[in-house]
């Protein structure tokens, strides 16, 4: 099992967009996606949770766009390789 980790990794508008098209073609079949993050890659299941988070704390506003899942709904949807995202 991997270590805990909390990283955040920057992207251009054009990058960013990108990864969320082929994110939301991955959605919307139904198929698991692998996706690589600050030199990492995994894969997330096709039973992932999705939320969409909005914090406002002084002058700052931030919106997270978030999928959860265990580590066991990874190791359950095996069969099914995923979009490269």
């Amino acid at each position: 099992m991997a270590g805990e980790r909390d990283v955040e990794k920057g992207y251009t508008a054009p990058e960013f967009a990108a990864k969320l098209r082929r994110l939301a073609d991955a959605l919307e079949s139904g198929s698991s996606f692998r996706i690589q993050v600050a030199g990492e890659r995994f894969r997330v299941p096709r039973n992932a949770e999705i939320s969409v988070e909005h914090e406002r704390e002084g002058d700052s506003e931030e919106v997270e766009f978030q999928l959860t899942w265990k580590v066991a709904d990874v190791e359950d949807d095996d069969g099914d390789e995923g979009d490269e995202v």
